[in-house]
């Protein structure tokens, strides 16, 4: 594992983390890397790493919890599996280009759900949209507003 330090993400100012594309990225299975298609097959191949990760996190939780001498060589060896699992998804997340909305990351941080978020900000829009809606409706109907009506 190389000791450098990777920078993964950061915060822009902008309320947004991204997460940028690597100058040297893993060459893809396809020959046109770089596309949509790549990313979101990186994108797959990183959730099913992460899926192995948990696995692999709740195989170490029972080895230690349960930990003697002779438990010691499993230990390593899923240690180092482990080890190798979070360098394969820190490989292959270099290939996915996204933004995560920085609000979405504190949610995630104060243990609830994303979701809430997206449920948030479309109801935010919704709100919008009939304000909006009114708004151009009253101007396009001027007898129904509450204006002085014009003749000519």
């Amino acid at each position: 594992m190389d000791p450098s330090p990777h920078k993964s993400s950061t915060a822009a100012g902008d309320g947004v983390v991204s997460v940028p594309a690597s100058t040297d990225p893993i060459p893809a299975p396809n020959s046109n890397s770089g596309t949509v298609d790549d990313q979101k097959e990186s994108l797959s191949q990183i959730i099913d790493s992460v899926d192995r990760t948990l696995g692999l996190l709740h195989k170490l939780y029972l080895t230690v919890s349960s930990f003697s001498v002779a438990s010691q060589l499993p230990l390593l060896q899923r240690l180092n599996t482990l080890v190798a699992e979070l360098d394969g998804i820190q490989k292959l997340a270099e290939n996915c280009n996204f933004q995560i909305p920085l609000e979405v990351v504190n949610l995630i941080d104060d243990g609830k759900n994303p979701d809430q978020f997206t449920r948030d900000v479309i109801n935010s829009f919704i709100s919008k949209n009939q304000i909006t809606k009114g708004k151009t409706d009253a101007l396009k109907e001027p007898e129904a507003g509450a204006g002085p009506k014009c003749y000519t």
